[in-house]
């Protein structure tokens, strides 16, 4: 009897326990669903009404704005070798040159022929004004002439494409040969690259692309100088947009004895666009969805009010609204991924 007693005793403990243990999981629960009916922390920022202007930033690579490859313009083997990489040459300069013997020959024929040729048609000619020598006589001569003087300037051409020449001032960044190398007309022999000017190629949106125009001006930064500002201009706009309507835009910049630049070195572009008039401006950050389907929550009494925008300019700090909100409105900028359309929130800094 004691027995049963006992085993009815834990049995009823056991009980009890299961049930304050189900009371405490739903106050638990109750909790957790009271939370979820709180306020969501955010921060918020005001719709601003500042001037229009605002700055297209961009990352680029300075590239040189001239950079040629330097051919053989016939075949032979190279017998001069006058550059190595670094080496510095103005327009014109001879960098190489190709065994001229045959060349040199071939000219001196052509020209001694040439001027034979001459004296033949002069002494004619004047046989003809005489009276003493025939029109076809002078003809003949005269074709004779023309075509001897046109042996004697494709020789001449031809003797001098033995002396491989540069077309651009610059350095010397690659070397393809070396002195005995035999080379056939169109092989590149050298590299080189004028660095006086450098160019950086960016990509514009369409929606950027028509404020801007050749000329205007730059402001161009590095790393490699902080502190230091470097002005260039743009000097061609695309006028064909890709199949994302981005435009190629190509901005000219002096390279600088004061900050000298080399070509690869990473800068970073700021387009100033300037405005005659106001416009209402919320950080980018505060924007949902994309710029064309563009929404942001507003805080409006301890609500959360999701709200269609139309977004005009953009910058990549800033939007510019033209429709949807007012001035000085506050539009939530952290916090959106707890919240849902009129959920309760609570504002933990006024920016």
């Amino acid at each position: 009897m004691k027995k049963i007693i006992a085993i009815i005793i834990v049995v009823v403990l056991v009980v009890l326990a299961g049930l304050k243990l189900m009371q405490s999981r739903e106050k638990n629960l109750a909790k957790i669903s009271d939370t979820s009916l709180k306020e969501v922390l955010v921060t918020v920022a005001d719709v601003k009404e500042q001037n229009a202007s605002f700055n297209l930033e961009f990352t680029g690579t300075l590239n040189p704005v001239k950079q040629l490859d330097i051919p053989a313009e016939t075949s032979g083997k190279i017998t001069s070798l006058k550059f190595d990489l670094g080496s510095t040459f103005s327009k014109g300069g001879v960098i190489a040159t190709i065994d001229d013997k045959i060349k040199k020959l071939t000219f001196e024929t052509a020209k001694l022929d040439a001027e034979k040729q001459k004296r033949d048609y002069e002494r004619i000619k004047n046989l003809y004004d005489g009276g003493t020598s025939s029109k076809q006589e002078l003809d003949n001569a005269l074709t004779s002439y023309e075509t001897a003087k046109n042996k004697a300037d494709d020789a001449e051409k031809q003797l001098s494409y033995t002396k491989i020449a540069t077309a651009i001032s610059g350095t010397i960044v690659k070397k393809n040969v070396e002195e005995g190398t035999y080379v056939n007309a169109g092989t590149v022999v050298a590299t080189i690259v004028d660095i006086t000017r450098l160019k950086i190629r960016v990509n514009v949106s369409e929606n950027n692309v028509y404020y801007l125009k050749k000329g205007d001006k730059v402001k161009i930064t590095t790393d490699i100088y902080p502190g230091a500002e470097l002005s260039g201009s743009i000097s061609f706009i695309s006028p064909a947009g890709d199949e994302a309507h981005n435009y190629t835009v190509e901005i000219e910049i002096p390279n600088s004895s004061k900050y000298p630049l080399k070509a690869g070195t990473f800068v970073n572009v700021a387009i100033n666009i300037s405005s005659n008039r106001n416009g209402l401006f919320i950080p980018r950050e505060a924007l949902m969805g994309s710029v064309k389907d563009a929404k942001v929550y507003v805080a409006e009494n301890g609500r959360a009010k999701l709200r269609k925008i139309t977004i005009g300019n953009r910058s990549e700090d800033y939007l510019e609204v033209i429709g949807g909100l007012a001035k000085d409105e506050k539009i939530i900028i952290s916090g959106q991924v707890n919240l849902t359309d009129n959920k309760a929130i609570k504002i933990i800094t006024n920016n």
